[in-house]
C-alpha cells in the first residue's frame, strides 16, 4: 500500500472506529510481520521489511501489556494479543527475538523448510533455527515446505508441502508442531480439510481481523503489519481500527 492509499485508509479507519467501537476491540488480535530490516523477495510494495527501530517502537508500545498471549491460548479462547512472522527470516532471531525477550511477549515464527534449505543469507540457517526454536517463548510452526500458494496444488502436492514441512521441522526440532500458516494467505475448503488431515490445529490466514473464540481455529484473521506503520498507526490497527480491511473480499 503506498503512501496516499495508507493515508486514506488513516481516515477510514477513525470512522470505522467511531461507527463500531466494541466490535473494532474484540476477540485475539493476531499480528503478522515478515523481516525486521532484512530483504524480502518480491516485495513490490516495500510493505514487508520493518526498519529495526520502528519495531522498537511497536514493541515499546506492546511491552507490559498484560493481554499478550502466545498464538494457542489466544485461538482457545478467543482474547488476547499474539505475534507471528512469516517465512523465517534470519532477524527475527538477530534483530526481533531480543527486542521480544527483554519485553516478556511471546511470539511464533512459521517457517518454510525450503527457504532454511535454501542457504540465502536473509533466511535462518539450521542452527539458526536450532537456537531460535529454544528461546523463551517462542513456537516454531510450519509455513508450507517450498512457499507455494497450496490452492494452486494438486491433491498430491497439497499433501506432500504439509506433511514435508511438518515431518521436516519435527525432526530437526524434537518437538510437536501443529501451528502453520498458509503460504501468500492463500486457503480454500479443500486446502482447509488437506491441513486438518494433516494434523495442524491451528492455521493462520492473511485475512484482516481478529479472531473469536467461536471461529474457525483453521482460518484465524490476522493484522498485517506494514513498514510504514508509524506508531499511531500501529496503535491504530492493534485497536482493531484497521478491520474494515476485510470488507476487500
Amino acid at each position: 500500500m503506498n503512501a496516499w492509499k495508507a493515508k486514506v485508509g488513516d481516515y477510514v479507519s477513525i470512522a470505522y472506529s467511531l461507527l463500531d467501537p466494541i466490535r473494532a476491540s474484540s476477540g485475539c488480535r493476531v499480528l503478522l510481520y515478515h523481516s525486521i530490516g532484512g530483504e524480502v523477495p518480491n516485495d513490490r510494495g516495500h510493505l514487508y521489511s520493518l526498519a529495526p527501530e520502528r519495531f522498537a517502537s511497536h514493541v515499546r508500545c506492546l511491552a507490559g501489556r498484560l493481554d499478550a498471549v502466545d498464538l494457542d491460548a489466544g485461538i482457545v479462547t478467543g482474547r488476547g494479543l499474539a505475534i507471528t512472522f512469516d517465512d523465517g527470516y534470519r532477524d527475527t532471531l538477530t534483530v526481533a527475538a531480543p527486542l521480544l525477550l527483554d519485553a516478556k511477549l511471546p511470539f511464533t515464527v512459521f517457517v518454510t523448510p525450503g527457504f532454511v534449505t535454501s542457504g540465502q543469507p536473509q533466511y535462518l540457517s539450521q542452527a539458526e533455527l536450532n537456537e531460535l526454536s529454544r528461546l523463551p517463548g517462542v513456537t516454531i510452526g510450519a509455513h508450507g515446505y517450498s512457499h507455494r500458494p497450496l490452492i494452486g496444488c494438486n491433491d498430491e502436492e497439497l499433501t506432500r508441502e504439509l506433511r514435508d514441512s511438518r515431518t521436516w521441522l519435527e525432526d530437526r526440532l524434537s518437538c510437536a508442531v501443529t501451528t502453520m500458516s498458509y503460504p501468500y494467505g492463500a486457503v480454500d475448503l479443500r486446502v482447509r480439510g488437506a491441513v486438518a488431515n494433516a494434523g495442524f490445529k491451528v492455521a493462520a490466514c492473511s485475512r484482516f481481523g481478529s479472531h473469536e473464540q467461536n471461529d474457525d481455529p483453521l482460518c484465524v484473521a490476522r493484522t498485517d503489519i506494514w513498514a510504514s506503520d508509524d506508531t499511531g498507526r500501529f496503535l491504530s490497527k492493534t485497536a482493531g481500527h484497521w478491520d474494515w480491511m476485510t470488507w476487500r473480499g
